[in-house]
């Protein structure tokens, strides 16, 4: 009988921690749910303005062809659903510094401090990286983009062709947009996680290397997917991506330096 009740003790004391770290993610995942439906609401009343930011790059292309510099809705709850669109993804942008800190502090007790220190700079690099994708998508690639659809349009007298005139829906130009954004916020985290799986040993930087014309191939495959079917935007989200791989490559090499100075150090001080 005492053997048997020592084996329960034993088992009761090894699923203690493990309901306390369940306990725990359910609480922050609760506080972050409530953070960001929170957040969500307090956007939605600012929703037009930032439509109005988003829609910058087709209505100065329009008033720059000197054609009505606005959009519409053909369905009549359309309207309505954008704007729930716009505070859904605002309030999770306005929310994720503090989901973020959530993750952080459930993640942190179970690091060295050692590791905290070495896990921190790509915190900091993640959004840093995502906001200079997603600015690089909306001031360089949208403008080039929405030119390039532009030049599609026809008039009725230009030798003899039905006339073709863009009359851009709020709906599809948002997802339009939002894809782009979207899509180079997160290409723009290839360095940080090529970096960290080097930090970790799950890849070198010779394995990148060696891998190159395989990830040339990938790149062209997700920047055909990604991007709408057109030859600029495919071609410039692959120069960006390709040259994001290769500096991951110099990253995990400044990596495995560290790595050897450490090992060095450490052989020579046994």
């Amino acid at each position: 009988m005492k053997k048997e009740q020592e084996k329960q003790d034993e088992i009761e004391s090894s699923n203690a921690p493990l309901i306390e770290h369940l306990s725990e993610l359910r609480s922050r995942l609760v506080v972050s749910v409530l953070a960001f439906l929170v957040c969500m609401v307090c956007v939605f009343p600012f929703s037009k303005y930032i439509f109005n930011f988003l829609a910058l790059p087709i209505t100065d292309l329009l008033a720059i062809k000197n054609e009505a510099n606005e959009l519409i809705f053909t369905g009549l709850q359309q309207g309505f659903m954008v704007n729930v669109k716009i505070s859904f993804f605002g309030g999770f942008v306005v929310s994720f510094p503090f989901i973020g800190f959530q993750i952080w502090r459930f993640i942190a007790p179970g690091l060295y401090k050692k590791e905290k220190l070495a896990f921190l700079p790509f915190l900091i690099a993640s959004p840093v990286l995502f906001i200079i994708g997603a600015a690089f998508a909306y001031f360089v690639v949208l403008p080039l983009a929405f030119n390039f659809f532009l030049s599609f349009q026809n008039t009725s007298d230009l030798n003899n062709l039905v006339g073709i005139k863009y009359l851009g829906t709020i709906n599809e130009y948002l997802s339009l947009t939002m894809r782009f954004i979207l899509a180079f916020g997160i290409c723009f985290q290839l360095p940080v996680l090529l970096t960290l799986m080097g930090k970790a040993g799950l890849v070198s930087s010779e394995s990148l290397v060696r891998f190159r014309k395989y990830a040339i191939v990938s790149i062209l495959i997700v920047a055909a997917i990604v991007t709408p079917p057109d030859v600029i935007t495919q071609i410039i989200l692959f120069s960006v991506v390709y040259s994001l791989y290769e500096m991951s490559i110099l990253l995990v090499r400044l990596v495995e330096k560290k790595k050897e100075e450490i090992l060095k150090r450490m052989d020579e001080n046994s």
